[in-house]
């Protein structure tokens, strides 16, 4: 599938910023850092996702002829800045935390390093991508451990906010969780599981219910999935699909996949359906419900103890209905001159919007018996590596320490970019699921529960809330 034109999609003041660093030929080196102030649906924790979009967009960042003369005709540009658009080519240096880690507020997702003229040009198509997966793939994770292992389909292409957020949704969905998509250009560009088998529309145009699922056994036998409500469930969806189950796939020795349910009291009508497909030599058969689902509805069943096995999600897992922005920002930390680097500081009244200065790397402490994650501190690039007994301490009530011993540490962040060149090696999507799965892994269950989360550790070293504290206290 062909990568769209993605040059344009910036906010106008990034060419307008950036025509005006180059007019004026400001161009010292700026470092970005991209991060989020807090975790979608009041969660303990966000996967983060779309790098390997993000590194298709930066490596094939360039402006044609209609780019130019659509920004010519705005009669804002001198022609040396467009010439020099011409000829654009990112040349800075990016590092970023790999696709499907478990990450938390304010951590440097991303940090940009180049000229400033082009680092500006980086920023809103970054930031869409990064927040549009991320916010999928955690809320997929939500969902996914809401299902306590039971398979979930991300079904929501027809209910997705346009064919980008549906390809690209599916695409977070798997690194959160999902073992499959409906969505069959997903499918096929990132090579994961399609499903689905019939809609109600199927089984409405024929004559009658039986003739409907006859004839999709005749088709697909070894991939006998029968939508069972579009009637009457208990009294014609069920009993015909046994029927058709007996008469076309017993005597060819195979075995029906599942039964699916789309309506009604999904808790009570499961396990009728479980009874009778027991009962009736179909212990095997599955079933799967769907009708707008969520990780809390989901809960909900399966504290009913529902006879489900499978869950389709759409619209709420497509459009994290219930908390659609991830707020990821792309913020100035530094300016480097003439070798030097100066820190930046964001100064807000509201106290959450100040941002952290200067060019910085994050490390994630482990216990060193059990693997799970201890803390994560954010520290200025030049500190050394965390060694030995070390105080963490909570930037916003600097009273509240810890003592951190018995651990290893690992640097979230990896070189993306150097001067321009892709340095970094794409792991295959099946990978970064994987690699997902292992990071939550890492997480205490508390700070992974949907309601009330124990709030993770993401602290300053002193040297960093040192100089924060300096230009505080300079303005």
């Amino acid at each position: 599938m062909k990568q769209e034109k993605l040059e344009l999609v910036a906010d106008f003041y990034e060419f307008t910023m950036s025509n005006g660093y180059f007019t004026k030929n400001k161009n010292d080196i700026a470092y970005f850092d991209v991060f989020f102030r807090k975790v979608p649906d009041k969660g303990g924790y966000a996967i983060v996702a779309g790098l390997e979009q993000i590194i298709e967009f930066v490596k094939d960042l360039s402006f044609d002829e209609e780019d130019i003369s659509y920004l010519r005709n705005q009669h804002l540009f001198s022609e040396e800045y467009l010439k020099y658009l011409e000829n654009f080519k990112f040349t800075g240096d990016i590092w970023a935390i790999p696709e499907g880690t478990v990450v938390f507020p304010n951590e440097p997702l991303i940090t940009v390093r180049a000229p400033v003229v082009e680092a500006q040009l980086l920023e809103t198509v970054l930031l869409l991508i990064l927040n549009h997966q991320s916010l999928i793939a955690t809320k997929t994770s939500r969902i996914v451990r809401a299902a306590q292992g039971r398979p979930v389909m991300e079904f929501g292409a027809r209910r997705a906010h346009g064919i980008s957020a549906a390809i690209y949704g599916a695409r977070a969905a798997i690194i959160g969780g999902a073992c499959g998509t409906s969505c069959s250009a997903s499918s096929e560009k990132f090579q994961v599981p399609a499903s689905g088998t019939m809609a109600h529309s199927w089984i409405q145009s024929f004559d009658n219910e039986y003739e409907a699922f006859k004839t999709y056994a005749e088709l697909y036998p070894h991939n006998c999935t029968f939508l069972i409500d579009t009637y009457h469930t208990m009294k014609s969806g069920l009993p015909n699909a046994i029927k058709v189950f007996d008469e076309v796939l017993k005597p060819q020795g195979i075995r029906p996949v599942a039964v699916r349910l789309d309506s009604g009291d999904l808790a009570y009508l499961s396990k009728e359906i479980r009874k009778v497909l027991d009962e009736s030599g179909y212990p095997d058969c599955k079933i799967c419900v769907t009708n707008s689902l969520d990780e809390y509805l989901i809960t909900s069943l399966l504290e009913q103890e529902a006879q489900v096995d499978l869950f389709g999600v759409g619209e709420n897992l497509i459009t994290a209905k219930s908390d659609p922005v991830f707020g990821g920002v792309y913020k100035l930390v530094a300016i480097e001159k003439e070798g030097k680097i100066i820190p930046k500081i964001k100064i807000s009244e509201n106290t959450e919007k100040i941002t952290n200065p200067s060019f910085k790397k994050t490390y994630r402490f482990y216990n060193k018996d059990t693997n799970y994650a201890l803390a994560d501190v954010i520290m200025l690039q030049n500190e050394e590596k965390p060694e030995g007994e070390y105080t963490i301490f909570d930037p916003n009530n600097t009273w509240k320490k810890k003592k951190l011993k018995d651990y290893y540490v690992k640097e979230l962040q990896k070189p993306i970019f150097k001067n321009g060149k892709l340095v970094y090696n794409l792991p295959k999507l099946e990978e970064v699921a994987t690699y997902a799965k292992q990071q939550l892994d890492t997480i205490w269950e508390e700070v992974k529960r949907l309601n009330n989360p124990q709030k993770y550790y993401v602290d300053l070293s002193p040297k960093l809330y040192n100089l924060k504290t300096k230009l505080l206290n300079m303005q």
